[in-house]
């Protein structure tokens, strides 16, 4: 009953096990596991595959920057990094001894938005920094790969998405469950119609942190912003934008410091309501993080959501997934980021469109926002 992620054409398919294929045959010739006779393609029937793209990063203050380094890093046959920027003179000590930035050139960001040919950066920035980065970026004609969330201004944010529409770049968010095969199987259901009409979408994302970060995120609205928004942006690719958001927050430790580490969000909809939770003491949170999507025909359990495992319900047969409930074996993940970057790839050599309009990036960014008790400008 293993599934493959039915998102991707066959044609992508064969290209993605051939990519890794020539990717890892050096390193399994050098480990003496194939011999130099599978290595060699016939000249004639050579498989021409495109330059890598040259990339860069800004910034290792975010908390997902040295995952997306070592993801770029190792995605060798999708990407050549030419360089990566830090002004904070400290943060460059700490990320120097990091093994993720280990042996890279580091630039100044004008450099980098000078390197002869460069065509995409990760900003991974502090998040107040986030989109005004992204703007420079944008304006230097680069596609972005922006981690989350993009910033307290949403009309900032805004107007980084329509100056990169304008120029036809790609702004692609760093919400990490887009490629998670668990969350690819629940859009795919819902958009099937396997679901029926969904009536309820319930999550929990939460974790326990020390005091130190507390004080980090204590700067920011509090644990749905920092943590709520990856199934926020779930939650509105199966739903669309909601029509109403309430979001309660709670501070368990007033004495210590003013961070709203236990925070939850009601969102509403014509025949729907969704409820998302985050809280940052709850003892080992990972275990219990969940996304749940209930429809009138169907259900979609995932939990947890890394490494995920799916439970799917049905009232009747469908395909190869009888009635009742059941669960559905996952394809393993590469890691979390690796789909999502190579995505990004396919994006700017204009073999995809993305999966993720700028009206879902931004429906997802007023959510976050209202979610967590924020202004909006």
């Amino acid at each position: 009953m293993r599934i493959m992620d039915f998102s991707h054409s066959v044609e992508y398919d064969v290209f993605m096990n051939r990519r890794r294929l020539i990717q890892n045959a050096g390193r399994f010739a050098g480990a003496g596991l194939i011999g130099p006779s599978l290595l060699h393609i016939p000249k004639a029937r050579a498989f021409r595959t495109p330059e890598p793209i040259k990339v860069g990063q800004i910034g290792t203050a975010h908390a997902h920057a040295a995952g997306k380094m070592s993801t770029l890093r190792k995605l060798t046959a999708d990407f050549e990094v030419v360089g990566i920027v830090e002004p904070d003179p400290e943060r460059r000590k700490d990320a120097e001894r990091r093994s993720a930035y280990r042996g890279l050139k580091w630039i100044s960001e004008e450099q980098l938005l000078n390197t002869p040919g460069l065509q995409m950066v990760a900003v991974e920035t502090d998040i107040p920094d986030l989109v005004p980065t992204a703007m420079r970026c944008v304006s230097a004609a680069m596609h972005i790969h922006l981690d989350k969330p993009a910033g307290l201004a949403l009309s900032a944010f805004k107007n980084l998405l329509d100056e990169a529409t304008r120029h036809r770049l790609t702004v692609q968010m760093g919400y990490m469950f887009r490629h998670n095969p668990a969350f690819r199987f629940c859009f795919q259901a819902a958009q099937k119609g396997w679901l029926g009409d969904i009536f309820e979408v319930h999550g929990v994302i939460s974790k326990t942190i020390g005091a130190e970060q507390r004080k980090i995120i204590a700067a920011y609205p509090g644990s749905m912003f920092e943590l709520g928004c990856h199934l926020i942006d779930a939650m509105v690719k199966v739903l669309g934008r909601p029509d109403k958001v309430t979001g309660f927050s709670r501070r368990t430790r007033p004495e210590q410091d003013d961070l709203a580490d236990n925070q939850l969000a009601v969102f509403e909809y014509a025949r729907c309501t969704a409820t998302i939770r985050s809280a940052l003491v709850e003892v080992d949170g990972q275990k219990r993080r969940q996304f749940v999507v209930c429809g009138d025909r169907g259900t979609v359990e995932i939990r947890p959501l890394e490494p995920p495992k799916l439970l799917l319900a049905l009232d009747r047969s469908v395909g190869r997934y009888k009635k009742g409930y059941q669960e559905v074996e996952l394809p393993e993940m590469p890691g979390r980021y690796d789909d999502q970057l190579i995505e990004l790839v396919r994006i700017i050599r204009g073999e995809k469109e993305s999966e993720y309009p700028p009206e879902h990036d931004l429906a997802v960014q007023e959510a976050v926002l209202k979610a967590s008790g924020a202004v909006l400008d």
